[in-house]
Protein backbone atom coordinates (compact mmCIF):
# COMPACT_ATOMS: atom_id res chain seq x y z
CA UNK A 1 0.00 0.00 0.00
CA UNK A 2 1.48 3.42 -1.00
CA UNK A 3 0.69 6.74 0.69
CA UNK A 4 2.45 9.56 -1.13
CA UNK A 5 6.14 8.68 -1.25
CA UNK A 6 5.94 6.27 1.71
CA UNK A 7 5.54 2.53 1.17
CA UNK A 8 3.36 1.22 4.06
CA UNK A 9 3.33 -2.58 4.35
CA UNK A 10 0.00 -4.07 5.32
CA UNK A 11 -0.09 -6.54 8.25
CA UNK A 12 0.14 -10.15 7.12
CA UNK A 13 -3.22 -11.87 7.20
CA UNK A 14 -2.92 -15.29 8.83
CA UNK A 15 -5.48 -17.68 7.38
CA UNK A 16 -7.66 -19.60 9.82
CA UNK A 17 -6.44 -22.99 8.60
CA UNK A 18 -2.76 -21.92 8.69
CA UNK A 19 -3.00 -20.52 12.23
CA UNK A 20 -4.75 -23.68 13.29
CA UNK A 21 -1.96 -25.83 11.87
CA UNK A 22 0.71 -23.83 13.69
CA UNK A 23 -1.16 -23.95 17.00
CA UNK A 24 -1.71 -27.71 16.69
CA UNK A 25 2.01 -28.19 16.08
CA UNK A 26 2.67 -26.10 19.20
CA UNK A 27 0.43 -28.15 21.50
CA UNK A 28 1.80 -31.40 20.01
CA UNK A 29 5.40 -30.54 20.99
CA UNK A 30 7.27 -32.81 23.39
CA UNK A 31 5.68 -33.10 26.87
CA UNK A 32 9.12 -32.29 28.30
CA UNK A 33 8.77 -28.72 27.03
CA UNK A 34 5.09 -28.31 27.81
CA UNK A 35 3.33 -30.32 25.12
CA UNK A 36 -0.06 -31.88 25.78
CA UNK A 37 -1.31 -35.46 25.81
CA UNK A 38 -2.79 -37.12 22.73
CA UNK A 39 -6.25 -36.95 24.30
CA UNK A 40 -5.92 -33.18 24.75
CA UNK A 41 -4.66 -32.74 21.18
CA UNK A 42 -7.68 -34.69 19.93
CA UNK A 43 -9.99 -32.46 21.98
CA UNK A 44 -8.36 -29.33 20.54
CA UNK A 45 -8.85 -30.64 17.00
CA UNK A 46 -12.56 -30.93 17.67
CA UNK A 47 -12.65 -27.35 18.99
CA UNK A 48 -10.76 -26.02 15.96
CA UNK A 49 -13.01 -27.98 13.58
CA UNK A 50 -15.98 -26.06 14.95
CA UNK A 51 -14.06 -22.78 14.70
CA UNK A 52 -13.28 -23.32 11.02
CA UNK A 53 -16.86 -24.27 10.24
CA UNK A 54 -18.35 -21.23 12.00
CA UNK A 55 -15.72 -18.87 10.56
CA UNK A 56 -16.52 -20.06 7.04
CA UNK A 57 -20.22 -19.60 7.72
CA UNK A 58 -19.46 -16.07 8.94
CA UNK A 59 -17.26 -15.29 5.88
CA UNK A 60 -14.17 -14.90 8.07
CA UNK A 61 -11.00 -16.26 6.49
CA UNK A 62 -8.20 -15.08 8.80
CA UNK A 63 -7.40 -14.70 12.49
CA UNK A 64 -7.80 -10.92 12.40
CA UNK A 65 -11.53 -11.58 12.23
CA UNK A 66 -11.45 -13.53 15.51
CA UNK A 67 -12.45 -10.76 17.89
CA UNK A 68 -14.62 -10.55 20.99
CA UNK A 69 -17.81 -10.13 18.96
CA UNK A 70 -16.98 -13.25 16.91
CA UNK A 71 -16.35 -15.31 20.05
CA UNK A 72 -19.65 -14.17 21.56
CA UNK A 73 -21.45 -15.25 18.40
CA UNK A 74 -19.53 -18.52 18.33
CA UNK A 75 -20.47 -19.22 21.97
CA UNK A 76 -24.14 -18.66 21.10
CA UNK A 77 -23.76 -21.01 18.14
CA UNK A 78 -22.25 -23.71 20.36
CA UNK A 79 -25.16 -23.36 22.77
CA UNK A 80 -27.58 -23.80 19.86
CA UNK A 81 -25.75 -27.05 19.12
CA UNK A 82 -26.89 -28.10 22.62
CA UNK A 83 -23.38 -28.32 24.05
CA UNK A 84 -23.12 -28.25 27.83
CA UNK A 85 -22.21 -24.86 29.37
CA UNK A 86 -18.93 -26.28 30.66
CA UNK A 87 -18.05 -27.48 27.14
CA UNK A 88 -18.78 -24.04 25.68
CA UNK A 89 -16.61 -22.47 28.38
CA UNK A 90 -13.74 -24.83 27.57
CA UNK A 91 -13.96 -24.33 23.81
CA UNK A 92 -13.98 -20.54 24.00
CA UNK A 93 -10.96 -20.60 26.29
CA UNK A 94 -9.08 -22.89 23.91
CA UNK A 95 -9.67 -20.36 21.13
CA UNK A 96 -8.51 -17.52 23.37
CA UNK A 97 -5.35 -19.49 24.13
CA UNK A 98 -4.75 -20.12 20.43
CA UNK A 99 -5.22 -16.44 19.62
CA UNK A 100 -2.88 -15.40 22.44
CA UNK A 101 -0.16 -17.80 21.30
CA UNK A 102 -0.39 -16.74 17.66
CA UNK A 103 -0.27 -13.11 18.70
CA UNK A 104 2.69 -13.75 20.99
CA UNK A 105 4.56 -15.33 18.09
CA UNK A 106 4.02 -12.19 16.03
CA UNK A 107 1.89 -14.10 13.54
CA UNK A 108 -1.06 -11.75 13.92
CA UNK A 109 -1.19 -8.08 14.83
CA UNK A 110 -4.50 -7.47 16.55
CA UNK A 111 -5.70 -6.15 19.93
CA UNK A 112 -5.69 -8.79 22.69
CA UNK A 113 -8.95 -10.56 23.40
CA UNK A 114 -10.45 -9.27 26.64
CA UNK A 115 -13.60 -11.37 26.59
CA UNK A 116 -14.27 -12.59 30.12
CA UNK A 117 -15.52 -16.13 30.64
CA UNK A 118 -17.05 -17.51 33.80
CA UNK A 119 -16.69 -21.19 34.57
CA UNK A 120 -20.15 -22.72 35.06
CA UNK A 121 -20.92 -25.24 37.74
CA UNK A 122 -21.16 -28.59 36.00
CA UNK A 123 -23.75 -31.12 37.03
CA UNK A 124 -22.05 -33.77 39.13
CA UNK A 125 -22.30 -37.45 38.47
CA UNK A 126 -24.78 -39.27 40.67
CA UNK A 127 -23.24 -40.38 43.97
CA UNK A 128 -24.25 -43.88 45.04
CA UNK A 129 -25.42 -44.72 48.54
CA UNK A 130 -23.96 -47.64 50.48
CA UNK A 131 -27.16 -49.69 50.18
CA UNK A 132 -27.05 -49.25 46.40
CA UNK A 133 -23.46 -50.47 46.18
CA UNK A 134 -24.36 -53.44 48.36
CA UNK A 135 -27.29 -54.22 46.07
CA UNK A 136 -25.03 -54.12 43.00
CA UNK A 137 -22.54 -56.52 44.56
CA UNK A 138 -25.32 -58.92 45.61
CA UNK A 139 -26.85 -58.71 42.14
CA UNK A 140 -23.55 -59.71 40.54
CA UNK A 141 -23.17 -62.57 43.04
CA UNK A 142 -26.34 -64.13 41.67
CA UNK A 143 -24.87 -64.59 38.20
CA UNK A 144 -21.50 -66.29 37.58
CA UNK A 145 -21.20 -64.46 34.27
CA UNK A 146 -21.04 -61.15 36.16
CA UNK A 147 -18.19 -62.20 38.47
CA UNK A 148 -15.69 -60.11 36.45
CA UNK A 149 -17.97 -57.06 36.74
CA UNK A 150 -18.27 -57.55 40.49
CA UNK A 151 -14.49 -57.35 40.73
CA UNK A 152 -14.52 -54.04 38.85
CA UNK A 153 -17.31 -52.59 41.01
CA UNK A 154 -15.42 -53.60 44.17
CA UNK A 155 -12.21 -51.99 42.93
CA UNK A 156 -13.87 -48.74 41.83
CA UNK A 157 -15.86 -48.37 45.06
CA UNK A 158 -12.77 -49.13 47.17
CA UNK A 159 -10.31 -46.79 45.46
CA UNK A 160 -12.15 -44.01 43.62
CA UNK A 161 -10.13 -44.82 40.50
CA UNK A 162 -11.23 -43.84 37.03
CA UNK A 163 -12.31 -46.77 34.88
CA UNK A 164 -9.51 -46.05 32.38
CA UNK A 165 -6.95 -46.20 35.19
CA UNK A 166 -8.38 -49.46 36.48
CA UNK A 167 -8.34 -51.22 33.13
CA UNK A 168 -4.68 -50.39 32.49
CA UNK A 169 -3.54 -51.89 35.80
CA UNK A 170 -0.84 -54.51 35.31
CA UNK A 171 -0.13 -57.42 37.61
CA UNK A 172 3.23 -55.79 38.39
CA UNK A 173 1.38 -52.72 39.76
CA UNK A 174 -0.02 -54.71 42.68
CA UNK A 175 2.03 -55.54 45.77
CA UNK A 176 -0.22 -57.96 47.65
CA UNK A 177 2.30 -58.57 50.40
CA UNK A 178 2.44 -54.90 51.40
CA UNK A 179 -1.10 -54.16 50.17
CA UNK A 180 -0.02 -51.33 47.89
CA UNK A 181 -1.46 -50.46 44.50
CA UNK A 182 0.49 -48.33 42.01
CA UNK A 183 -1.46 -46.24 39.50
CA UNK A 184 1.30 -45.53 37.02
CA UNK A 185 1.85 -42.77 34.50
CA UNK A 186 4.57 -43.63 32.01
CA UNK A 187 3.83 -40.91 29.46
CA UNK A 188 7.38 -39.60 29.87
CA UNK A 189 9.06 -42.98 29.39
CA UNK A 190 11.13 -43.71 26.29
CA UNK A 191 8.99 -46.78 25.60
CA UNK A 192 6.42 -45.83 22.97
CA UNK A 193 4.16 -48.88 23.23
CA UNK A 194 0.49 -48.27 22.58
CA UNK A 195 -0.67 -49.68 25.92
CA UNK A 196 1.63 -47.51 28.05
CA UNK A 197 -0.29 -46.51 31.22
CA UNK A 198 -1.15 -42.85 31.80
CA UNK A 199 -3.18 -40.85 34.29
CA UNK A 200 -5.20 -37.70 33.78
CA UNK A 201 -2.92 -35.73 36.12
CA UNK A 202 0.23 -37.04 34.46
CA UNK A 203 1.54 -38.27 37.81
CA UNK A 204 2.01 -41.73 39.30
CA UNK A 205 0.32 -42.33 42.65
CA UNK A 206 0.12 -45.14 45.16
CA UNK A 207 -2.74 -46.42 47.29
CA UNK A 208 -2.86 -48.68 50.32
CA UNK A 209 -5.61 -51.21 49.68
CA UNK A 210 -8.08 -52.88 52.00
CA UNK A 211 -8.32 -56.62 52.58
CA UNK A 212 -11.51 -56.88 50.52
CA UNK A 213 -9.67 -55.60 47.46
CA UNK A 214 -6.66 -57.81 48.18
CA UNK A 215 -9.06 -60.77 48.10
CA UNK A 216 -10.37 -59.62 44.71
CA UNK A 217 -6.89 -59.41 43.24
CA UNK A 218 -6.10 -62.86 44.60
CA UNK A 219 -9.29 -64.29 43.10
CA UNK A 220 -8.73 -62.90 39.60
CA UNK A 221 -7.03 -65.51 37.39
CA UNK A 222 -3.85 -64.29 35.70
CA UNK A 223 -4.39 -64.28 31.93
CA UNK A 224 -1.69 -61.88 30.84
CA UNK A 225 -0.05 -58.72 32.08
CA UNK A 226 -3.30 -56.85 32.74
CA UNK A 227 -5.25 -57.44 35.95
CA UNK A 228 -8.77 -56.90 34.62
CA UNK A 229 -9.69 -58.79 31.47
CA UNK A 230 -12.95 -59.80 29.86
CA UNK A 231 -14.82 -63.07 30.50
CA UNK A 232 -12.88 -64.70 27.65
CA UNK A 233 -9.53 -63.24 28.69
CA UNK A 234 -9.51 -60.41 26.15
CA UNK A 235 -8.50 -56.78 26.79
CA UNK A 236 -11.35 -54.81 28.33
CA UNK A 237 -12.34 -51.42 26.96
CA UNK A 238 -13.93 -48.70 29.07
CA UNK A 239 -16.93 -48.27 26.76
CA UNK A 240 -17.61 -52.01 26.84
CA UNK A 241 -17.60 -52.07 30.64
CA UNK A 242 -19.88 -49.00 30.77
CA UNK A 243 -22.42 -50.55 28.42
CA UNK A 244 -22.48 -53.90 30.23
CA UNK A 245 -22.69 -52.18 33.61
CA UNK A 246 -25.73 -50.14 32.61
CA UNK A 247 -27.47 -53.04 30.87
CA UNK A 248 -26.76 -55.76 33.45
CA UNK A 249 -26.72 -53.83 36.73
CA UNK A 250 -28.23 -50.35 36.62
CA UNK A 251 -31.35 -51.14 34.61
CA UNK A 252 -32.32 -54.33 36.50
CA UNK A 253 -31.88 -52.62 39.89
CA UNK A 254 -33.41 -49.24 38.97
CA UNK A 255 -36.96 -50.20 40.10
CA UNK A 256 -35.60 -50.89 43.61
CA UNK A 257 -34.22 -47.35 43.85
CA UNK A 258 -36.74 -45.02 42.17
CA UNK A 259 -36.13 -41.32 41.81
CA UNK A 260 -37.53 -39.12 44.57
CA UNK A 261 -37.67 -36.05 42.33
CA UNK A 262 -38.16 -36.00 38.58
CA UNK A 263 -35.47 -33.43 37.74
CA UNK A 264 -32.85 -34.69 40.21
CA UNK A 265 -30.40 -37.44 39.31
CA UNK A 266 -31.14 -40.82 40.83
CA UNK A 267 -29.79 -44.35 40.80
CA UNK A 268 -30.83 -44.92 37.19
CA UNK A 269 -28.44 -42.09 36.21
CA UNK A 270 -25.51 -43.71 38.02
CA UNK A 271 -22.48 -44.69 35.97
CA UNK A 272 -18.98 -46.03 36.59
CA UNK A 273 -17.69 -42.53 37.41
CA UNK A 274 -20.28 -42.37 40.19
CA UNK A 275 -18.10 -44.77 42.19
CA UNK A 276 -15.45 -42.05 42.30
CA UNK A 277 -17.95 -39.69 43.90
CA UNK A 278 -19.09 -42.47 46.20
CA UNK A 279 -15.56 -43.10 47.42
CA UNK A 280 -15.03 -39.39 48.17
CA UNK A 281 -18.36 -39.24 49.98
CA UNK A 282 -17.54 -42.27 52.14
CA UNK A 283 -14.17 -40.78 53.08
CA UNK A 284 -15.71 -37.40 53.94
CA UNK A 285 -18.60 -38.90 55.89
CA UNK A 286 -16.24 -40.98 58.03
CA UNK A 287 -14.86 -37.80 59.57
CA UNK A 288 -11.47 -39.51 59.88
CA UNK A 289 -9.76 -38.99 56.51
CA UNK A 290 -8.26 -35.52 55.85
CA UNK A 291 -9.38 -33.84 52.64
CA UNK A 292 -5.83 -33.53 51.31
CA UNK A 293 -5.28 -37.27 51.77
CA UNK A 294 -8.34 -38.10 49.65
CA UNK A 295 -7.22 -35.66 46.97
CA UNK A 296 -3.88 -37.50 46.84
CA UNK A 297 -5.68 -40.86 46.67
CA UNK A 298 -7.87 -39.85 43.72
CA UNK A 299 -5.08 -37.96 41.95
CA UNK A 300 -6.15 -34.34 42.32
CA UNK A 301 -3.98 -31.37 43.26
CA UNK A 302 -7.18 -29.35 43.54
CA UNK A 303 -10.66 -30.82 43.31
CA UNK A 304 -14.07 -29.19 43.57
CA UNK A 305 -15.57 -32.68 43.72
CA UNK A 306 -13.62 -33.66 46.84
CA UNK A 307 -14.22 -30.27 48.46
CA UNK A 308 -17.95 -30.59 47.79
CA UNK A 309 -18.25 -33.79 49.79
CA UNK A 310 -16.05 -32.55 52.60
CA UNK A 311 -18.09 -29.38 52.95
CA UNK A 312 -21.29 -31.40 52.73
CA UNK A 313 -20.25 -33.73 55.54
CA UNK A 314 -18.33 -31.22 57.66
CA UNK A 315 -19.27 -31.72 61.32
CA UNK A 316 -17.88 -28.27 62.10
CA UNK A 317 -20.29 -26.75 59.59
CA UNK A 318 -23.21 -28.62 61.18
CA UNK A 319 -22.14 -27.54 64.66
CA UNK A 320 -21.96 -23.89 63.60
CA UNK A 321 -25.40 -24.13 61.97
CA UNK A 322 -26.84 -25.44 65.24
CA UNK A 323 -25.51 -22.34 67.01
CA UNK A 324 -27.69 -19.90 65.07
CA UNK A 325 -31.43 -19.36 65.44
CA UNK A 326 -32.91 -17.46 62.48
CA UNK A 327 -36.52 -18.11 63.60
CA UNK A 328 -36.28 -16.63 67.10
CA UNK A 329 -39.00 -17.93 69.45
CA UNK A 330 -40.33 -20.11 66.63
CA UNK A 331 -37.01 -21.91 66.37
CA UNK A 332 -35.32 -24.36 68.72
CA UNK A 333 -36.18 -24.68 72.38
CA UNK A 334 -33.84 -23.07 74.96
CA UNK A 335 -32.74 -26.53 76.09
CA UNK A 336 -31.21 -27.12 72.66
CA UNK A 337 -28.92 -24.11 73.11
CA UNK A 338 -26.79 -26.12 75.47
CA UNK A 339 -25.36 -28.14 72.57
Amino acid sequence: MIRGDVNVEQPRRLAIHEGRRLFEEHVARSPIIGGTKNSTQKRYRTVLDKLEAFAAKSNITDWHGIDEYFLKCHASNLEKMRLAPKTVYTEINVLKAAFKWLSGQGLIQAPPLKLQTRKPNSQRAYCYKTEEVEAMLSHCDQSPKLAWLRHIITALASTGMRIEELLQLRCSDIDLENKILTIADESGFADRSADKPTTKSGRTRELCIRDELVAVFQAIPRKGKFVFVGPRGGRLRADTVRNVFVREVIKPLAPRFPKKYKNVKGFEDGRLHSFRHYFCSICANSGKIPERVVMAWVGHADSQMVQHYYHLHSEESRRKMRQINPLGSHGRRPAEDAE
